[in-house]
């Protein structure tokens, strides 16, 4: 039997070392205008209408937090500037990647890891090329120079990239779908490197059915641009966010050196921009679902791994009940079968009686009243008329008619939107494993992705 004294000096000895040691499995995942909002009406239907459990995930991990999202030059962050204070623990400017308010190039966790010898990985539902992606890999004054951040991708030697967005890596003059300016090739220039390529909705069986072997370098891009909503039935024929997170498990662990993978969920945001309850709601659930998957790891490699669940800024405006109504009807959206921004937007042709009937079956709005119909007649009175000039203050850019139906749809729910655009409130964290006690609590996005690098040895300053 050990003596007290004796134990007391084992424990530490133990804390001594566990101190010291580092998290060797990270998994950075970012939900792309996530909000309190936006966890907890997912959450509320998963409960109330799928019957599906009580909490998700994200909302069980064991440590929470609540962080400020605000840029260097505004309140209201773009998911540029907020992307970057995530990857690199500094403020920058709306729309800079990865460089100061002044255009110098910040380091990135992702970098970092690199330079360690850990393997890499950026998973995501938009284009790779997106703004909350490129911050990890790229630098640029202009996230929209998504052909100039595609060309950092080639040289930035990440082991795995998964997502949509070809259009910026295909030549103009092979592919009729290319966003390039020149005849560059770069799906060929990534294939030249030894990568693996998976380009395409033809490919996604092949991705699929690929077993990741160790030192393989993936490039996998199944849409031109953004994968599609988690709603549309266009998504089941494409890998899902949970798909591409497993198979970039599968691949990353087998490096000795351990593994950062981020992994957005960027339709969430681009939900509720199109102030699409429904979309966001699935769009919520499917980055939860890549979280457990995470969390299967994390449990047969505990003292190594370190999830860590955050998000760049909400946006929608998402309330929670709107009037004088205390109570939400989630039922209202069991029959939504269709997003608002890639669906419902197209539907509307100028045949009205069509219209109302494709409402019927793909929105659960067979029971309209003469004031919602009206509404819907409006959108469409401005469509007929091509008097859409005023759709982007009033109709956030998106179809009159399909903005029409978002809120008749939200409203018959429950909550209501405030805005087409981003707000500046404050947005949940939660976290799990090594050192997740660092992501307790009320911090900035700063300090987000100091803590990450903290925990992985490394400092960002």
């Amino acid at each position: 039997m050990l003596n007290r004294k004796k134990m007391v000096a084992i424990g530490m000895i133990f804390m001594a070392i566990t101190s010291f040691a580092k998290a060797k499995y990270v998994f950075y995942f970012i939900g792309d205008g996530m909000g309190a909002g936006q966890r907890q009406i997912t959450e509320e239907y998963q409960r109330t209408v799928l019957k599906n459990g009580d909490k998700l995930l994200v909302n069980s991990l064991p440590v929470a937090g609540i962080t400020t999202t605000y840029s260097a030059d505004t309140l209201i962050t773009d998911s540029a500037a907020s992307g970057t204070a995530l990857a690199t623990g500094y403020k920058t400017n709306n729309g800079y990647v990865a460089k100061d308010a002044n255009g110098n190039n910040l380091t990135t966790i992702l970098e970092l890891a690199r330079s360690k010898g850990m393997a890499t990985g950026i998973v995501t539902t938009t284009r790779l090329t997106h703004a909350t992606p490129a911050v990890f890999v790229s630098h640029n004054i202009n996230r929209d120079n998504e052909n100039e951040i595609a060309e950092d991708y080639v040289k930035s030697g990440v082991d795995y990239f998964a997502g949509g967005g070809y259009r910026h890596f295909t030549g103009k003059d092979s592919d009729s779908k290319s966003k390039r300016k020149d005849s560059r090739d770069l799906v060929k220039e990534f294939e030249n490197k030894g990568y693996m390529t998976f380009i395409g909705e033809d490919s996604a069986q092949g991705f699929e059915k690929w077993k990741p072997a160790a030192g393989q370098k993936v490039f996998a891009a199944f849409q031109s641009s953004h994968m599609p909503y988690s709603i549309d039935e266009k998504s089941k024929n494409l890998p899902s966010l949970k798909m591409m997170t497993e198979k970039g498990i599968e691949l990353l662990s087998q490096d000795k050196d351990g593994f950062f993978m981020m992994i957005e969920g960027g339709r969430i945001d681009h939900a509720s921009h199109a102030q699409d309850v429904q979309g966001t709601i699935y769009d919520t659930l499917a980055l939860d679902e890549a979280v457990k998957k995470a969390y299967d790891f994390y449990e047969k490699y505990p003292e190594d791994t370190l999830i860590v669940v955050a998000a760049d800024h909400e946006t929608g405006g998402m309330g929670l009940g709107f009037g004088n109504n205390y109570f939400m009807n989630l039922d209202q959206l069991k029959n939504v079968k269709v997003s608002i921004e890639d669906t419902l937007q197209n539907a509307y042709t100028g045949d009205r009686e069509a219209y109302f009937k494709y409402l019927a079956v793909n929105m659960g709005l067979s029971d309209l009243t003469q004031e919602e119909k009206n509404r819907i007649i409006k959108g469409m009175d401005l469509e007929d008329k091509k008097e859409t000039k005023d759709s982007s203050q009033l109709y956030g850019g998106y179809s009159p008619t399909a903005i029409a139906v978002a809120h008749i749809v939200s409203e018959r729910a429950g909550m209501q939107w405030t805005t087409f655009a981003h707000t500046g409130t404050q947005v949940p964290l939660s976290a799990i494993g090594k050192d997740a006690e660092r992501f307790g609590g009320f911090k900035d996005n700063t300090d987000i992705a100091k803590a990450i690098a903290e925990s992985m040895g490394m400092s960002l300053d």
